[in-house]
Parts: C-alpha cells; structure tokens; sequence
C-alpha cells in the first residue's frame, strides 16, 4: 500500500502501513494479549511530526492512539485501523545537572533516564520496571521507589510540551497555561500528545539501600501483617512492596516477598533491613547496598515484553487481617506460576498533596493492589483471567474509592473507569476537555468525556 503523501511529504521520521518490513514489529506493544493493526503507523522524530500526524488523522477521520513505551496494559497504545503515533524513536534526554532539571522526549523509558540522570547522581520517582515508558506512566500518576519522599512522578513536572487536537503546540506550567498543566498532571492522554517533559530532579544514590526479601508462603500471612505495621509507620525514607509470588529461580515454588528502597541515614537504613528480615523465616536475602539504576531494572525479568497479561487493581485503605486472608487465599488459588499479587504502600509526600493540587485523585494513604495475570502459554488465557476477576472481586469488601489510572484494563466500564481515577476532580476535567479537546479525538485512554 502506498504511504500518505500528505503525511510523508515533510516529514522526518518514518511512516509504516501493513505490509511495510517493520509494521508487524512496530505495532507491538508489551501486552501479548493486545493483537491490533493499525491502518498508520506515524513515527515521529520531533514536535512537527506529531503535528503533521495529528492533523492528518483529523483530515482523513482516522481514530488516534498514542505510543511512548507500550506499556500500558489495556493496550491503549495501539488500535486497529487508526493512526498510531509513535514516540518511540523520540530519545532525547537532557540533564541540567546544575539546575537539577532534565527534559525528556515522549519515547524515552525509565532505564534510560535513570541512566543519564545518575551520571550525575541524580533521579525523580520513576516507574519500577526500566522498560516502561517515562510519558504514560507520569500522565497517569507514576509510582516509584522515590514515591514517598518525593511524590509521583507527576509531582515532579515542571512543564509538559503538548500537541493539542487542533495542532497547536504549547508549554504546560505552573505558569503557562495552569489550567492544561493541572489536567495532564493525571489525566493521562486525554488533553494532547505529550512530546517532552521537565522534571525536577534530587539527589539520590549512585548507591541505595534496597532489594528483596523472600519468606516460605506458608508464613504469608505472617509477613502481610507485619509488612503493613511497618509500611504504617514507615518514614517518607522508605518504600516498600510486598508480592506473593513465586521463587525467582524458576522453581515455581510459593514465596511471599518484601521489596524495598530506603534512601535515609545509615543507621535507619541498618534499622530497616534488621525490620524486614524480622518478618519470618527469611529464604531469599538480596538486601542490601544497591546501585540506583539496578534496584529500578531488578524486576524487569518477571515481566518480559510478548507475555499475556490480565490485570485487575483496587487500592485498600487498610491492610486488616481480614484482607490479608482474602489475599493469601486468593493467592493459593493461582492457576499459573508467572502470576502474582502485589501490594504497592502509599504513603508519605505524595499522600499529602492536597487531591485539587492536580488532577490524579489519588492520594490516600494505603495499599495500591494489582492482582497480575501473566502466562507464556495461551492456553493458560481463560483460567488466568476468570482467577483476576475472582480474585478482584474477592478484595471488594476492603477496597476504597480511588483507584489507580496506569493499571485499569480495558474491560472496565468507561464511566466507573474515570470516576474511580479522578474522583471529585472529574467534574473540572469534563470542562476543560471541552475547551482542548471537544471532539474527544484523544479518547484512547482513561477517557474523561467532553462536558
């Protein structure tokens, strides 16, 4: 087929159609459940292409879906028969080491900005899987080890560079255009296609204390209770995440973990480590001092791109011995060892932002939940998803009323989808979508529709 010479004409990245030696590999995203063709793929070098994408896919009526690292679950990065636009070749990264700044392209993954970033022993929260990429996960919140003491990644922005749905392009700020700098801090993709960010940096590592723990899981419920004393009464130093799982050496044997990062003193780092190994009998200790770039890829083994995935998340306010023997039951009911069930402890600075300072709503103190359905084998599919759902439904008694926007699969409902991510602030996204997107032309994402 050949390629759009409107679309081609000026522009500097590449533009694939079905049948082109790339396309298959490019329209791939890290979901192998997620099997979609786009009619175009747009890849785009710099800020013009995104314009010349955008406005074409309007010209032509072609739906649009964004792609920076393809990470998002429900596969929001590609659709079928649209206009993919992809940031993926979009590498930039700038360290202002004396600033303590950097600017970063859509394209850009967590690995690769905390590589750059700790040249300088430097680094924002960031997602804790380096593949994942830095523009959706920040969009839609952005946890990450620093979380606690330094709030999401979105609380991290300094400004946000936007292609609207009429082409436009503008700068985002606390000072221009606050309204739009207050929705995208949140409001995933819905207001424009995010080409580059700035990040206000800290100074962490080369070298953190951090790692895992593990425990045989006949003790799970042990460690589960003694994981929420100490997240409860953890300092905004420490990050903790705990997962029942299985043993990293393949063995599928049941283990339950504790994951952490701790960036204060030596002597609480020594105090914590003493904590966590407390939990139980420990089998696995890889606890200790840790490069910062290592502690944020350590995971990234357990979640290979091309495997199904079938996620269902809460949050839970409170992590009671009721909850955890829902958890641990609905552990012991896993239909395949590549799954899990993680438990993500909010807490600190970022639970302190007041929900109206941005747009993402959630801010409690508690336990983000993601029951993780991930198999190699498709014939696995059925019984993995009918186990997340089960599973889901099992934690609703405990769970609150936020829930985190990165982890909603696409089989929620749209309306419930949006309450649950935004919250009381819903109502004020509605407006201004219907100031910078009235048409909803950004609506494959957490859609927040036009008021």
């Amino acid at each position: 087929m050949e390629v759009p010479t409107e679309l081609a004409r000026n522009f500097l990245g590449s533009v694939l159609q079905p049948g082109a030696p790339t396309f298959d590999e490019v329209r791939k995203i890290h979901n192998g459940l997620v099997d979609r063709r786009p009619a175009i793929i747009a890849r785009c070098r710099g800020i013009a292409d995104i314009v010349d994408a955008v406005l074409y896919a309007q010209a032509t009526g072609l739906e649009i879906c964004v792609r920076g690292g393809g990470h998002n679950v429900a596969g929001r990065a590609v659709v079928d028969d649209g206009l993919m636009i992809d940031l993926s070749l979009m590498k930039g990264v700038h360290v202002n080491a004396a600033a303590q700044t950097a600017v970063v392209e859509g394209g850009v993954t967590w690995r690769e900005l905390n590589r750059e970033t700790q040249l300088h022993g430097l680094a924002t929260t960031g997602g804790v899987i380096g593949s994942t990429g830095v523009a959706g996960l920040t969009l839609g919140g952005g946890l990450g080890w620093l979380m606690p003491k330094y709030g999401m990644a979105l609380d991290n922005l300094i400004s946000v560079d936007l292609v609207l749905a009429d082409g436009s392009v503008v700068k985002a700020s606390a000072d221009a255009n606050p309204d739009l700098f207050w929705a995208v801090r949140g409001g995933g993709g819905n207001f424009g296609v995010a080409a580059s960010f700035e990040f206000r940096l800290h100074s962490i590592g080369p070298v953190v204390f951090g790692g895992i723990v593990a425990f045989p899981f006949q003790e799970a419920r042990q460690v589960l209770r003694r994981f929420r004393d100490l997240a409860e009464n953890a300092s905004d130093d420490l990050m903790l995440v705990a997962a029942l799982t299985t043993a990293p050496d393949g063995s599928g044997t049941p283990i339950v973990a504790i994951v952490s990062c701790h960036i204060g003193s030596a002597e609480d780092t020594e105090v914590v480590g003493r904590q966590i190994r407390s939990f139980g009998t420990v089998a696995v200790d890889a606890l200790g001092p840790i490069p910062y770039t290592e502690l944020n890829g350590m995971l990234d083994a357990g979640f290979p791109s091309g495997a199904f995935n079938y996620w269902k998340s809460t949050f839970l306010p409170r992590l009671d011995d009721d909850a955890v023997e829902a958890l641990v039951t609905a552990y012991e009911r896993c239909p395949v060892p590549t799954s899990s069930i993680l438990l993500e402890g909010f807490h600190g600075f970022a639970s302190r932002i007041p929900v109206d300072s941005t747009s993402f709503a959630l801010r409690d103190i508690g336990f983000n939940t993601l029951v993780l359905g991930q198999w190699m084998d498709n014939a696995d599919a059925d019984r993995t998803i009918a186990w997340g759902r089960a599973s889901f439904d099992a934690l609703k008694p405990f769970a609150g009323m936020r829930r985190y926007a990165n982890y909603l699969g696409a089989d929620e409902d749209s309306g419930a989808a949006a309450l649950a991510a935004y919250g009381q602030n819903l109502a004020k996204l509605r407006q201004l979508k219907t100031r910078y997107d009235p048409n909803n032309i950004f609506h494959h994402n957490v859609n927040i529709p036009p008021a």
